[in-house]
């Protein structure tokens, strides 16, 4: 690992504000020459020459997944104690290119970009070219890729068993070639969070925001107008039994509005779980399609619904239930096949 000495004698620096940088995802730079977020599956990309790259972020921030022209994925984490992190070394001399992925949720780790660390003499190169397609995905738990590393004998919460990589969403993305925006939080619903928790910050009440809050600085949603929107919500609101179906209706409609107010011009598919089948997922499909229905009323046709293979624990399971890395990934073909037919994107 690359240590603060050398960056300070024998590297140049590139900060994070650098027009050489290409962001995906709700990123702020009201920290100055620093970019910073909240949510999973925030996406640094940058061109570079050298034969080695570092970042330099706030300490402890998190997980990343570093891409390096067209070697495997690789994890790595951001350390207590040092505030740069080894990305790659050893590269062949000439240009590369970075994709940096988050892989957590970050409303308590507060992760801030700084920049990259490169060699002596070497320099971002042009911007990189994102994607023209866009989509965002808006969910809790199974969205952000709770303890998708697990194996469901987990009792609580571990940084380290989440990973958004391989979520359904963001295999999605990179099946269909697109950019990938994330709203998502664990726990979090439309009309109250799992078991009833805070209800002041519930999906309707965070999402006009940057980060995860109900406060604070608000998202400029003219910054990434999505082709398509998928919202996988209702699993919260339905946790634990004895949920007000009626009031989750009434939710699922207004926030439909919402969305539209937002994305005028954005297919919506609301998608759900994958959970078990039963009462409470009948539940969720029939609000669901009341929403669509309402839309309809107003003459918006646009909105949608598809279903997930229901989990019957036969791909296994992550931590606490949730669903399994092999979950995660038929989740991801399904919808990406849904998404291609809808969209008429081909490959």
């Amino acid at each position: 690992m690359a240590s603060v000495i050398s960056f300070a004698s024998a590297s140049t620096f590139v900060k994070a504000t650098d027009p050489g940088f290409a962001y995906v995802g709700r990123t702020s730079n009201a920290i100055a020459d620093a970019i910073t977020w909240t949510y999973p599956g925030v996406q640094i990309h940058a061109n570079f020459t050298g034969t080695s790259v570092s970042m330099k972020t706030n300490e402890d921030c998190g997980y990343f997944m570093v891409e390096i022209d067209n070697e495997a994925p690789r994890k790595v984490q951001s350390q207590t104690g040092t505030d740069i992190t080894l990305l790659g070394s050893g590269l062949s001399d000439g240009p590369h290119r970075l994709t940096l992925t988050y892989l957590i949720e970050g409303h308590a780790k507060k992760p801030v970009f700084y920049g990259l660390l490169l060699d002596d003499g070497c320099k971002l190169l042009d911007r990189p070219t994102l994607p023209t397609r866009k989509i965002e995905f808006i969910g809790n738990s199974i969205t952000c890729g709770y303890g998708i590393e697990g194996n469901n004998t987990e009792k609580k919460f571990y940084y380290r068993l989440q990973n958004f990589y391989y979520t359904y969403a963001a295999i999605t993305a990179r099946n269909l070639q697109a950019q990938c925006q994330v709203c998502a939080r664990s726990g979090i619903g439309l009309y109250r969070n799992y078991g009833g928790k805070i209800p002041n910050e519930i999906m309707p009440n965070v999402f006009p925001h940057t980060f995860y809050a109900t406060t604070g600085e608000l998202w400029d949603f003219s910054r990434y107008q999505p082709d398509v929107v998928c919202v996988n919500l209702g699993c919260n609101d339905t946790s634990l039994g004895k949920y007000d179906i009626t009031k989750l209706t009434e939710a699922f409609k207004r926030f439909t509005i919402t969305l539209r107010e937002y994305y005028p011009h954005a297919k919506i598919v609301y998608i759900i779980g994958a959970i078990p089948e039963g009462k409470r997922l009948i539940d969720i499909r029939e609000a669901q399609e009341a929403a669509i229905a309402d839309a309809a009323m107003r003459g918006d046709n646009e909105v949608y619904r598809m279903d997930f293979t229901p989990d019957d624990g036969s791909l296994g399971f992550g931590s606490q239930g949730h669903p399994s890395m092999r979950r995660q990934a038929l989740m991801g073909e399904e919808l990406t096949t849904y998404l291609r037919n809808l969209m008429q994107w081909e490959d």
